[in-house]
């Protein structure tokens, strides 16, 4: 036996020897063979040059497409509307001395405050229910499908759906259904008396009669300017007839087709007006009421009727319901945030429902165990530990926001679009609109730049933790 195979520690060391010879060759032998100079990285020069090259038309499409357009909006934006004279920051004094860009900017701070929120916790909200109902990828398709549409053509869906006509507009359709089932709609709107007769405008839309009444007569009431799709069903107007302790009288509409009708007389086949409401009036006191019959008579008692006046109220005549004015100066904003949300509150959704596939199910389920309600899990262990993503969305529909200009552009009607207007949307007014200055419109999209910068900060910011954890 050999003094090797004797003793273990010795040979142990000459394996070891025999390893730093063998990789000290094949160092040797790699330097030989001309490998290349290398990198900081340790990579052949060879293949930095070829990750170079492979990378060139990237960087030639960023610069022409990203860096160029930055620097020339830049340069352009210290010039004037012609581009030969140098102002330096006057376009930038102008735009915040301009009462349409004032707008526009805080129209843009309600977007940024609103409508990344409401997204957000729309979405955050669906994602949470829907891992509890059974049917639940239905409605994420159901929520997501708007995503599918372009901005061009939501636009457009909105414009139809907040038009001002019920018949035409869904949301005032559904508006005018609700407050008509509450509200009785009058039944002959725009109708009022002839010129010359006794009935006379009082305010309000009402009419009374110059003269008061007496016990036992009868007072007709004759109306015109009624439309005929408010008389379908009516029927021939009737005389009343005068009966003693009552003051009667019929309202009709003193119109013959054809002509040949007498003023303030009932001829053969007027029209009734029936359901109206009429009222005797005493000292601006309303002392006694009736409604019109099928046949357009009414009834009222001497008693309190006698001596005074008769008043048709305003409520006869008052236009029918046309619901909210949508697209108006007060509600135009908020009429398109709620498109914006009805859009991309399926994207927050189908986000957070990604992270929320990542909680622990354990520390749900232990936290039911010691006896939290579902609202404080939900408040104390779900919303915390899906904050990552949660600014993830938020940040997302916020840089997405400051850019919004084609729902706007599409939806808020002429008569309303400086009270809908945006920084983009104005940008685009300045650079190619009626009142072109260049100047002004690159201004404007360099401030846009800047708004943007912050937010694109924050979010490098975050993804860079991310990659440390």
């Amino acid at each position: 036996m050999s003094d090797r195979q004797r003793d273990p520690k010795s040979r142990v060391r000459g394996d070891v020897r025999a390893g730093a010879t063998t990789e000290a060759g094949v160092a040797g032998k790699a330097g030989a063979t001309g490998g290349g100079r290398r990198g900081r990285e340790g990579l052949p020069a060879t293949r930095r040059w070829i990750a170079a090259v492979f990378l060139l038309p990237a960087l030639l499409l960023l610069g022409a497409l990203v860096v160029y357009p930055i620097v020339f909006s830049v340069y352009r934006s210290l010039f004037d509307a012609s581009g030969d004279g140098f102002v330096g920051l006057g376009n930038y004094g102008e735009m915040f001395s301009d009462e349409a860009i004032r707008t526009a900017l805080r129209n843009n701070v309600v977007w940024v405050v609103v409508a990344p929120t409401v997204s957000t916790a729309l979405g955050l909200v669906f994602a949470v229910l829907t891992e509890r109902i059974r049917w639940g990828t239905a409605f994420k398709l159901v929520v997501f499908m708007p995503m599918a549409i372009s901005m061009l053509a939501a636009g457009i869906i909105f414009r139809l759906v907040y038009d001002q006509d019920p018949e035409r507009g869904v949301a005032n359709a559904v508006w005018v259904g609700v407050h008509d089932t509450f509200a009785d709609p009058a039944p002959f709107p725009g109708a009022k008396p002839r010129p010359r007769a006794d009935l006379r405008p009082s305010g309000g839309g009402a009419f009374t009669t110059r003269s008061a009444v007496r016990a036992g007569s009868a007072v007709d009431l004759p109306l015109v300017a009624v439309r005929q799709d408010d008389l379908r069903g009516a029927r021939p107007a009737v005389a009343a007839v005068p009966r003693p302790g009552k003051v009667t009288g019929t309202v009709w509409l003193d119109f013959t087709r054809g002509g040949g009708g007498r003023p303030d007389v009932i001829d053969g086949g007027e029209r009734a007006l029936a359901g109206l409401t009429v009222e005797a009036v005493r000292d601006g006191r309303v002392v006694a009421a009736a409604t019109t019959a099928a046949d357009g008579t009414y009834a009222l008692p001497a008693e309190q009727a006698g001596g005074a006046r008769l008043r048709l109220p305003a409520s006869n005549f008052a236009e029918a319901y046309g619901g909210v004015d949508w697209l108006g100066p007060a509600l135009v904003t908020p009429a398109i945030i709620g498109s914006y949300v009805w859009m991309w509150a399926g994207f927050a959704m189908v986000l957070i429902a990604a992270g929320l596939a990542g909680v622990p199910r354990e520390l749900l389920e232990a936290a039911r165990v010691d006896g939290a309600g579902e609202w404080q899990v939900f408040r104390r262990i779900t919303v915390p530990l899906l904050a990552p993503v949660l600014v993830v969305v938020l940040v997302t529909l916020m840089i997405n926001v400051l850019k919004i200009f084609d729902l706007v552009y599409i939806i808020a009607p002429g008569s309303s679009i400086r009270s809908a207007n945006v920084l983009a949307l104005q940008l685009f007014q300045s650079s190619f609109g009626t009142d072109v200055d260049e100047g002004l419109g690159s201004a404007i999209a360099v401030f846009l730049l800047l708004l943007v910068m912050p937010v694109m900060y924050v979010n490098l910011r975050r993804i860079r933790k991310e990659r440390r954890r």
